[in-house]
């Protein structure tokens, strides 16, 4: 096993020196030898964090550039969010040959071991357009699965016999793909947006580490990169409501200031005073608010804050679940999803009353009216939602 540790030190280093985004990235990942997968691949190794499984004699049996490239296909696999994005696509063996022929596209043939699943075994007999996206490739092989295409027959006949190759009708020879992710099928809605999250957290953090060092963004990582980080124009006027209808609670700073004269003491510095509305923002984490909807709503609260308010973030689906300051430079980890019930907001922010401006519930409006309710309240529908009862205060629903 020393061995196979140097070998992939090395092959570590060469990855890191060519294209750095995905040494870092791959630095993130544990590394674990295992004869009980017959080549290389990332899986889960718990809740929120990846691991790269390795076949010891498939490892010895590449060439030093091949190595190099079935690190990066692996790392490829987490930066498209393979593992936590596609599970849509029902059938898993169309999914598995979709993926592969994205990702070796940015790999090259040249630099993996013979018989990958490659774009070029397909683009002439399916008329395919180069680094599409395996939705893309996974709806053509479908359609042509619909068909009784021979390629695709061939393919699937091999998989039901068990078979690791196959030998496609033009005479390519392929290996079939067996992504194994781990427990991450198993998952609920709820774990696999905190896995999303995670990744994404992950690839910035590797993406302002090479910037940091001056060096290369790869071409298919910064569109993703100014994807996962893009945020979407509000939906509703914040500036204008808090403004107008925030009450008057605020919360004073004061800051030291030279250009200010201290009356009382001269040789001092004067002090600035600055006042803060001191927002408590509400998210519904239920079961039945979908992660489209919590996008939403954190969207809304990030230029909620843009407005130069305070904001207390308060999660709850049948019970609060966590209370903090609302901060957009950092993930937020989502807690709850379970039944709904307005009730526990409703009686902290009757409790805390005098600390906030107003209380603004973000959710998609499945539930009763609750009870009791004071004060400044502000009820935000998803555009997704429906409010089944008249709530207190002012309701407003997001548009799509």
């Amino acid at each position: 096993m020393r061995k196979n540790a140097e070998s992939l030190a090395k092959a570590s280093k060469n990855l890191m020196l060519t294209e750095p985004f995905y040494g870092l990235l791959l630095m993130s990942l544990n590394k674990v030898w295992s004869d009980k997968l017959p080549t290389a691949g990332v899986r889960l190794a718990n809740k929120i964090n990846y691991e790269l499984a390795i076949n010891p004699e498939f490892w010895e049996s590449m060439t030093e550039k091949q190595k190099v490239g079935v690190l990066k296909h692996e790392l490829l696999h987490i930066a498209f969010f393979h593992l936590t994005d596609y599970d849509h696509l029902s059938d898993r063996e169309i999914r598995n040959i979709a993926m592969d022929i994205e990702i070796n596209q940015y790999v090259g043939a040249e630099n993996l071991p013979e018989g990958c699943c490659l774009y070029e075994n397909f683009k002439d007999e399916y008329d395919l357009e180069e680094k599409k996206g395996s939705i893309y490739y996974y709806d053509k092989l479908m359609q042509k699965k619909k068909e009784e295409d021979p390629i695709i027959k061939a393919i699937l006949n091999a998989i039901t016999n068990g078979e690791p190759q196959c030998e496609l009708p033009n005479g390519d020879v392929i290996d079939l793909p067996q992504h194994d992710w781990g427990n991450i099928e198993n998952m609920n809605e709820a774990e696999k947006k905190l896995l999303s999250n995670q990744t994404k957290h992950i690839i910035k953090q590797v993406g302002d580490q090479v910037m940091k060092s001056k060096g290369m963004i790869p071409g298919e990582m910064s569109e993703l990169l100014e994807r996962i980080s893009k945020v979407e124009p509000p939906k509703f006027d914040w500036k204008g409501y808090i403004r107008r209808f925030a009450g008057k609670s605020v919360k004073v700073y004061t800051k030291k200031s030279r250009r200010k004269y201290n009356k009382r003491l001269p040789d001092n510095p004067g002090l600035k005073i600055k006042r803060q509305k001191h927002i408590l923002a509400a998210i519904d984490t239920s079961g039945s608010v979908s992660t489209t909807e919590l996008k939403e709503f954190l969207n809304e609260l990030y230029h909620m804050k843009k407005t130069g308010s305070e904001v207390t973030l308060i999660q709850c689906d049948t019970a609060i679940s966590h209370v903090g300051i609302f901060d957009p430079k950092k993930d937020l980890e989502i807690h709850g999803r379970g039944g709904t019930d307005f009730q526990p907001v409703i009686d902290y922010y009757n409790e805390h009353f005098k600390h906030f401006s107003c209380l603004i519930y973000f959710t998609d409006g499945e539930c009763g009216s609750p009870r009791n309710a004071k004060g400044n309240l502000l009820w935000v529908i998803s555009s997704n939602g429906r409010a089944y009862e008249k709530f207190p205060g002012t309701t407003i629903q997001l548009e799509e």
